[in-house]
């Protein structure tokens, strides 16, 4: 890669990390639902009217939007809501590149090899101790709702596979438009129409910078950039650098929350960013069947959850 283009890769894996300090921040503004809406609708208006009409079918947009938008974020942002700490969010996030496996081999029958299952094995080992480290310094609900959002990112990141996008950032953009609705619906649902109206009514210019920081900068700046990268490069020259995420987030969220980094949260760390490193980067071997490769080529899922081109195919949503 041209130096330039890797500074490039670094940025976006700096935005991403430092994205869950971002989110940490606005959660002191807003309800972790209605800040979640908040940031689908500031990241969809007014780029829907920029980006062209979508390039894949409206089932794929559907599915990847409540699955991503709707089940993986609404989770993240109540899990850290409830005391779940930003670096460590980070860290355990990750996990959605084991689910992501999983999913693939049940759905679209991709047979990890035995590089991918140690990579698993050893992911799951960092989890375990980062869910030691959490139970002695966090709740145990907020951990377990950050795991499910990852599960559930390994479902979007299957559908995104299937959908084939050929071009990440109008496939982003629409899927931002999904969530918009139902997340404020589960907002007043949830949270209660007072607590939506106060958060509103309090609403500073720090609380939009919060919103403008997740939605334009980590959305639309991010995936962009990841897309253009995925475009020029293969995806093992790109991929790997999304494994940086946790390393911002958990520095960032020291130097500017004031995290502590136990030395079982650096070992979770050394763990789970190494068997996502085997799990996503270790080639897979898809199971042939008479119509040939089930889910054909295109985009696969990478160890951020964005997605990766296999061959000139083109890119993909922390």
């Amino acid at each position: 890669m041209r130096p330039v283009h890797t500074a490039l890769a670094v940025l976006v894996a700096a935005v991403w990390g430092v994205n869950f300090v971002v989110i940490e921040i606005g959660l002191d503004h807003f309800p972790p639902l209605l800040l979640s809406a908040l940031r689908f609708l500031v990241a969809a208006l007014p780029a829907v009217f920029f980006v062209g009409p979508p390039k894949v079918a409206w089932k794929w947009i559907l599915g990847v939007g409540v699955a991503l938008g709707i089940a993986k974020f609404g989770l993240l942002f109540t899990g850290m809501d409830a005391g779940m700490p930003a670096g460590l969010s980070s860290l355990v996030l990750q996990i959605q590149a084991v689910f992501t496996a999983v999913f693939a081999a049940v759905v679209l029958r991709e047979r990890p090899g035995r590089v991918r299952v140690i990579g698993m094995g050893v992911a799951l080992a960092g989890i375990a101790v980062a869910a030691v480290d959490g139970g002695t310094s966090g709740p145990v609900l907020g951990f377990t709702l950050v795991v499910a959002a990852a599960a559930c990112w390994g479902v979007s990141n299957v559908l995104t596979r299937k959908a084939s996008p050929p071009d990440a950032l109008n496939f982003m953009v629409w899927v931002c438009t999904v969530p918009v609705l139902p997340l404020f619906a589960l907002s007043l649902l949830l949270e209660g129409p007072e607590r939506d109206l106060a958060a509103l009514r309090a609403l500073d210019w720090s609380g939009v910078a919060v919103i403008g920081y997740v939605a334009w900068i980590s959305t639309v700046f991010g995936f962009g950039a990841w897309g253009y990268l995925l475009r020029r490069y293969p995806a093992s020259s790109v991929a790997p650098f999304s494994l940086l995420v946790p390393v911002f987030g958990m520095s960032s969220a020291s130097l500017v929350l004031g995290e502590s980094v136990s030395g079982l949260r650096w070992l979770a760390a050394v763990l789970l960013v190494g068997g996502v490193a085997l799990t996503s980067l270790a080639p897979s071997r898809p199971a042939l069947s008479p119509a040939g490769p089930p889910g054909g080529g295109g985009a696969s899922p990478d160890p951020s959850g964005s997605l990766r081109t296999s061959g000139a195919g083109a890119a993909r949503s922390g």
